[in-house]
């Protein structure tokens, strides 16, 4: 199988401050890849370099064969790019925004129109063509971004988290949509969110970056063998002030890593179910009552925490 993305040792820095080092990976044709990290990781600035928006400081990209730094035009007729914020011109209607941005790609006349058509019954929305964007739902909004992206038939489409604020319909429909254009045309995907069950659900591989370097590669069964130790025990105590309290007490007592989580803590072990009985000891040892226990198995949110942190990130 034929790699329509490949990207070799890319770095980009920002008034000497890094933001992407040293990045490799692959895409393979009809691949679906999940580009993970937390704010600030560097994804924004690796699809910005992927789409000749920005230069690399070093590396290169090729697309479809094609050299970004060499041959920009060619690899760009060869994206989609579905960004973040909605690209769109509010005022006009869905059918004359497809068209706008299908002359931007050099379609005319039967074969814009037929890519326009398609399109918008790809995303279910031909029916509502002619309704100027204002009138339309945020989900409704982020299927034409969609849309617009794919006129002109791309081999590699970028979404940059398609899905964020919209309702669970309009994320399924995205979802199926993503897939058909898979199964049925071929086309790879480069995806980025922070919802990890949609990455599971549609990403055949999964990349993930933080601090700018990619840190863990692999499919998400590999990922998940790989870090079958990570196992959690999530506690919910009925005095949550008197935990945090003791935490470097349990801690200690666990000789493991115990951090707070939402209205409790999760204990990081080897072996849950051998580790319940020492918990409950010194549980009653600070007579800290438990409401709720529940063993976390591995999965791609707690290998992604496992590896970035729980820590909340602004940048």
């Amino acid at each position: 199988m034929t790699n329509i993305l490949e990207v070799q040792n890319l770095s980009k820095s920002y008034q000497k401050k890094s933001a992407v080092i040293d990045v490799s990976f692959q895409l393979r044709t009809g691949e679906s890849y999940g580009l993970l990290g937390p704010n600030g990781a560097g994804k924004s600035t690796i699809i910005n370099m992927l789409a000749g928006i920005l230069a690399a400081d070093n590396g290169e990209i090729f697309i479809g064969g094609n050299s970004v730094k060499q041959d920009r035009k060619k690899a760009q007729m060869l994206i989609g790019v579905v960004p973040q914020e909605i690209a769109l011109y509010s005022s006009m209607s869905a059918e004359a925004n497809l068209r706008f941005f299908a002359k931007l790609y050099g379609l005319t006349g039967s074969t814009l129109e037929k890519a326009v058509k398609e399109n918008l019954q790809l995303v279910g929305l031909y029916e509502r063509r002619k309704e100027p964007i204002e009138k339309y739902s945020g989900g409704m909004k982020r299927r034409i971004n969609i849309a617009a992206a794919l006129l002109h038939a791309p081999r590699l489409l970028i979404m940059d988290e398609p899905t964020v604020g919209i309702d669970p319909q309009s994320r399924s429909h995205i979802l199926e949509t993503i897939k058909k254009l898979q199964i049925e045309k071929g086309v790879s995907i480069l995806y980025t969110s922070h919802y990890m069950e949609e990455v599971e659900a549609i990403c055949d591989r999964v990349g993930i970056i933080d601090q700018g370097r990619l840190i863990q590669e692999g499919t998400i069964a590999e990922l998940k063998s790989k870090f079958a130790d990570i196992s959690q025990i999530k506690i919910v105590p009925k005095e949550l002030e008197l935990l945090k309290k003791n935490l470097s007490f349990i801690q200690e007592g666990l000789a493991a890593d115990a951090e707070e989580y939402d209205n409790g803590i999760i204990i990081k072990t080897l072996k849950p179910n051998e580790a319940l009985p020492k918990i409950m000891e010194i549980f009653n040892q600070i007579k800290c009552e438990v409401k709720t226990i529940e063993i976390l198995e591995p999965n791609l949110e707690t290998i992604f925490l496992s590896l970035t942190g729980r820590s909340l990130r602004d940048d």
